[in-house]
C-alpha cells in the first residue's frame, strides 16, 4: 500500500481521548503513518502516568506549564520549550505541574501508543480507576508499569 500525504487541520481532530484524566487529542496513528504516530497531551497539575516501559522510542516537546519527568533514575522540571527523548525500553514518566500543561507526543517505530490510549479511554470510566484493571489494558498494549 502506497501512502498518500495528508493535512490533519483542528477541524479534523477527533475529540480528545481521556487516559486516566489526561486528554490526548491523536493528530496522526500508525495505521495513518506505516511509522510514527503524533498526538498532543493535556493534563492537569498532578496527573500524568506511573512509571512504566515500552518497545518504542518516544518524544515529548513541551508546549505550557511545567511537567516534571523522571527517566530512568533523573528528574527534570521541563518548561516550555523542552525536548525529552525516552529510548525504548527506559523507564519513564510524568506529572503535569501546577495550572497543568500540554505537550507534543512523537512516539517511533513499533509504537501501540494510541491503539493504548485509545483502550484505556474505552475501558476505564473517569472518576478513580479500577488499578488492576488499568494495569491489564495497559499490559494488552505493551506497557509495563513499574509498582
Amino acid at each position: 500500500m502506497k501512502l498518500q500525504p495528508f493535512i490533519v487541520t483542528p477541524n479534523d481532530y477527533d475529540p480528545p481521548l481521556n487516559v486516566l484524566g489526561t486528554k490526548v487529542t491523536v493528530l496522526a496513528s500508525s495505521a495513518a503513518t506505516q511509522a510514527y504516530e503524533i498526538t498532543i497531551q493535556q493534563g492537569d497539575d498532578g496527573m500524568g502516568p506511573p512509571l512504566h516501559y515500552h518497545d518504542w522510542d518516544e518524544s515529548f516537546y513541551v508546549l505550557k506549564g511545567q511537567i516534571e519527568f523522571r527517566c530512568a533514575d533523573k528528574t527534570v522540571t521541563c518548561l516550555p520549550g523542552t525536548l525529552v527523548h525516552v529510548p525504548a525500553g527506559t523507564m519513564h514518566g510524568f506529572r503535569y505541574g501546577a495550572g497543568g500543561g500540554e505537550m507534543f507526543e512523537l512516539t517511533g517505530q513499533g509504537s501501540l501508543a494510541t491503539q493504548m490510549f485509545t483502550a484505556i479511554s474505552n475501558e476505564i470510566p473517569p472518576g478513580p480507576p479500577d488499578i488492576p484493571k488499568v494495569l491489564e489494558v495497559l499490559k494488552q498494549n505493551g506497557v509495563t508499569v513499574v509498582i
